[in-house]
């Protein structure tokens, strides 16, 4: 793709390059093998002399078109495509952790995420710091150790919605010669390209509005091609691989060294492969991505306007208003809106939420966010269950904060629904 072009127009056409009399439209290459004229070829392809498709497990040519966009989409050199979320979140560590290392990762974080790292992972003998995104530098920088990995941050928290401070966080991880991973499933491209303010991976659960319709959990981690893996941090970029009959990433694959290594290493080990009628289904919603953002972000501005002068809401939260604590950091990393989703409380605490949601007739209760329909949530009953009250005060997830994820209806429509609801509190 020209790199001059709109993000509008790479949603559209990036990726898939149909050649004389191919389809238009890209296909599902529904096959898990491929077809080689020589045993030789095959040979080179496992030892990452040559490129191409030997299992579908690490690559297959619908999944590669896709990950081609959301890399044009993110400014990245290249991006691999995951099963889930979750699965690109564990890549995107993994890739660089093992065994007796350590991340710091702000603690305002999805609830799945945090359970990951501070659990699962933990178990794994990664270990985690949780930092207050919104301390000063020294008092960040003084979370880091020796063995420290990376840095990890969500550009708008879920469901908080802190907005990160994205140029002070990167500057602190390259300080302390680590990478910044930054989860941007919220914003996506479209209002936020976290490599432009200084990221080096970028993740993202495609589930949410890259797919936008709730039809395909996915992930997808991006690779900004800038992090200097040889300063002597990471030696498993830049020593021989000998699963690989030597294979020195940063010598091979130049700036793709982190991406190809998380292929290459990771999804052939551990198969959290993204099968590809899914990425077929997550292309079609990409294609509309640029249309929807803007529509989800009036939407959520109308409506959080709205409840700010509602009597029986006892406060409200999004980055788009004027007045809230993350606004300047909103207008700076976000001009274009942040997301879709708003939280707020009802007044009469969580027993006061839980009947709210039940009077809902639009909005549907369900266990999601960021896609067309609109829909809510209670999260300290159902995504962040696990949390302590310490965990979700640290998280900023109060027990009364409802979760709206305003979708694409027409904006009165969802107006008169919340209306109703509460009226009859």
């Amino acid at each position: 793709m020209d790199p001059k072009q709109h993000i509008e127009t790479r949603c559209v056409q990036a990726g898939w390059q149909p050649k004389n009399g191919d389809p238009r439209v890209l296909p599902i290459f529904q096959s898990t093998t491929y077809k080689y004229d020589s045993a030789d070829y095959l040979g080179k392809l496992f030892d990452l002399e040559v490129p191409g498709h030997f299992y579908t497990r690490l690559s297959n040519p619908t999944l590669e078109c896709v990950e081609n966009k959301i890399a044009a989409l993110e400014g990245g050199v290249g991006a691999l495509v995951t099963s889930s979320g979750q699965a690109a979140s564990l890549f995107a560590i993994l890739n660089l952790c093992q065994a007796g290392d350590h991340v710091v990762s702000t603690a305002a974080i999805y609830g799945g995420t945090f359970n990951l790292f501070a659990i699962t992972m933990k178990k794994m003998g990664i270990a985690f710091t949780f930092v207050d995104q919104n301390a000063d530098a020294a008092q960040l920088a003084a979370a880091f150790r020796p063995n420290t990995k990376a840095l990890f941050a969500e550009t708008v928290t879920n469901p908080s919605l802190a907005v990160a401070d994205l140029e002070k966080l990167a500057r602190i991880a390259h300080g302390q010669g680590v990478p910044f991973i930054v989860d941007n499933t919220f914003p996506t491209p479209i209002l936020c390209r976290p490599i432009e303010w200084g990221a080096d991976i970028v993740t993202h659960s495609t589930t949410k509005y890259m797919d936008g319709h709730a039809q395909t959990t996915g992930g997808a981690i991006v690779d900004s091609g800038n992090f200097d893996w040889t300063h002597g941090k990471f030696p498993e970029f830049c020593t021989p691989d000998p699963s690989y009959h030597g294979v020195v990433y940063t010598e091979r694959f130049g700036r793709a060294a982190y991406i190809v290594k998380a292929r290459v290493q990771l999804m052939r080990d551990i198969g959290a492969q993204q099968n590809p009628f899914a990425a077929y289904i997550l292309n079609l919603g990409l294609e509309t991505l640029h249309l929807r953002m803007p529509r989800h972000c009036s939407n959520a501005l109308a409506v959080a306007t709205h409840l700010e002068q509602h009597p029986r809401v006892a406060w409200i939260n999004y980055p788009g208003l004027p007045g809230n604590p993350a606004h300047a950091l909103a207008q700076k990393y976000l001009p274009d809106g942040t997301c879709g989703v708003v939280s707020f409380g009802i007044q009469g605490g969580r027993a006061a939420a839980t009947r709210f949601m039940d009077g809902l007739k639009l909005t549907a209760i369900v266990t999601h966010v960021a896609d067309a329909r609109t829909c809510v949530l209670h999260p300290a009953s159902t995504t962040h269950r696990q949390l302590t009250d310490e965990q979700l005060q640290a998280a900023g997830i109060s027990s009364d904060l409802v979760r709206l994820s305003v979708g694409i209806e027409h904006v009165a429509d969802i107006i008169a629904d919340l209306d109703q609801s509460l009226a009859a509190l």
